[in-house]
């Protein structure tokens, strides 16, 4: 019979933001998996749960999923859990979640903490709808790739960043995005815990005068609806009525949909645009 795999969430900061129920799987099993094992070992001693560790991190992920698996089939139940947080997100986990799939082998993921939805709740902006990246990569030409994707969108964004990159990112966000509202997140639920909201033009200015410590969390304001509105009627505002809806035929529009859009677009009737496409 096969083992059992559950992907465990650990404290983010305060070692008291852990689930019974994690405890009672961290007791449970027979070996964790552990991203840094010196720190897991510290929250293993504070609840005095006495267990095998073996490392488990991006470095041997790949490698180490297949022992894992192995193990699995011999019958053992293991724990994955990663230094702060839920595995799989920004941390190792979702390799082995795959395996675990094409192997048929069982596995549960635990309800706990997250960085994710702390800071977003912390920061005030819109929580119905957000886009979690993680961290942006190092190269501009890479991030300036990612962050063109995300431009347009009007969901809260989030990412993560370190001390050391925190000022650079800043400074490339409000130059990819504008001013725009941003709340910063340090040491989340630790004893040195601050929470920022402010524009990025502020935050860049703070930041350059003051070195930044600890690991952050962004959680930046999506695209304004408004501006969406005020950029596409700046796109079609000098054209005619008939200019207006070539441009929508051109997009692939037949004309009766062209018409429809166009009248949308302008606040008008549709027998107003109707009687300007004779010649289309």
């Amino acid at each position: 019979m096969y083992g059992k795999l559950y992907l465990v969430p650990t404290p983010i900061g305060n070692l008291k933001d852990i689930t019974l129920r994690a405890l009672e799987v961290l007791n449970s099993v027979d070996l964790i998996a552990a991203e840094d094992t010196r720190q897991s070992l510290k929250l293993l001693k504070h609840y005095e749960i006495k267990k095998a560790l073996i490392s488990y991190h991006q470095h041997n992920e790949q490698g180490r999923s297949e022992d894992i698996i192995k193990k699995l089939k011999e019958g053992i139940n293991i724990a994955i859990v990663t230094d702060a947080g839920t595995p799989g997100i920004s941390d190792p986990g979702s390799i082995i979640v795959s395996k675990c799939i094409e192997e048929g082998i069982n596995f549960e993921v635990l309800p706990g903490a997250t960085a994710i939805t702390t800071a977003l709740v912390n920061s005030g902006l819109d929580t119905t709808k957000f886009l979690f990246r993680g961290f942006l990569p190092r190269e501009n030409k890479e991030r300036k790739i990612i962050i063109d994707e995300l431009k347009n969108r009007t969901e809260t964004l989030i990412f993560y960043e370190a001390p050391h990159r925190l000022l650079s990112t800043l400074e490339f966000l409000l130059e990819n995005l504008g001013n725009r509202n941003i709340s910063i997140c340090r040491e989340l639920t630790k004893i040195h815990e601050e929470i920022l909201r402010l524009t990025l033009e502020e935050a860049v200015k703070h930041y350059t005068e003051l070195s930044p410590r600890g690991e952050y969390v962004l959680v930046v304001e999506g695209k304004k609806e408004e501006e969406i509105k005020l950029e596409e009627k700046a796109k079609w505002e000098q054209l005619s009525i008939e200019e207006h809806i070539k441009k929508y035929m051109k997009e692939g529009f037949d004309k009766k949909e062209a018409i429809k859009k166009v009248a949308k677009d302008r606040n008008i009737s549709k027998s107003d645009v109707y009687k300007q496409s004779f010649n289309l």
